[in-house]
């Protein structure tokens, strides 16, 4: 699989050499607007963000979608709402073009919020309020775990009563043996054929059925996690007490 770079954090500036690095002679980036309502809008913003890197951006929604990604060198898929972005991936039938020309090195991928969930096997571990149905939550299966961006540790001072993110990442676990890596504010992964890097500055933390949540510190090789068999719908057995 080709360099591949999912975000998980705000906007790009805790990234910005790595970023360059990673698009190295690039200079044309298609952009996936999908996942807010006004997608000119979001395009210009994107487009003002990445000019000192000396980068023209191209809003798939402003073009025929399928063409320009069977032709395009970088697929920046942006955050907002996920359920909203999966629906136009599935219904603009990119899912497959995109996975098979990012395993055979031909197109590099970058996600930043919802982005970086796309690039899950599924949607199933994202924070959104699902305000559209798609018709499947899978997603573009970049990698063989699943990313919870945004990640935030419990605040135990916190009068809040409803589910802390590791209550709900914990549910998820109960019902899929599959991990989970909750990127903090600030951290991203960056994926090279066979390595994986967390980078950033915040850290992140793993978590997996049966086992205490791991904290991964910036700049630590988890390759390991790209080996780790992702197995979706199997409920954890309840031991009787």
């Amino acid at each position: 699989m080709s360099s591949s770079r999912v975000f998980g954090g705000g906007y790009l500036d805790y990234a910005r050499a790595d970023l360059d690095d990673f698009l190295d002679d690039a200079r044309m980036v298609h952009f996936a607007p999908f996942a807010v309502a006004d997608h000119d809008r979001y395009t210009r913003d994107v487009a003002t963000a990445l000019a000192p890197h000396g980068l023209e951006v191209i809003g798939l929604h402003s073009v025929d979608a399928r063409q320009a990604i069977e032709q395009a060198a970088v697929l920046f898929v942006g955050g907002g709402n996920s359920f909203r972005l999966l629906k136009r991936l599935h219904e603009l039938e990119l899912l497959d073009t995109v996975r098979q020309r990012v395993a055979t090195g031909e197109l590099r991928y970058i996600g930043a919020s919802a982005g970086s969930n796309m690039a899950c096997p599924t949607l199933r571990t994202t924070n959104d309020m699902p305000i559209v149905q798609p018709p499947s939550f899978v997603a573009f299966n970049l990698v063989p775990f699943q990313i919870n961006p945004h990640y935030v540790d419990a605040d135990p001072t916190t009068t809040h009563m409803g589910e802390t993110r590791e209550t709900r990442l914990r549910e998820f676990l109960e019902e899929n043996d599959v991990p989970v890596l909750g990127l903090r504010e600030g951290s991203f992964v960056r994926r090279s054929g066979d390595q994986l890097t967390l980078g950033g500055v915040a850290g992140a933390c793993v978590f997996r059925r049966a086992v205490d949540p791991i904290e991964i510190e910036p700049r630590t090789d988890i390759s390991w996690l790209l080996e780790v068999p992702a197995r979706f719908d199997t409920p954890q057995a309840i031991t009787p007490v």
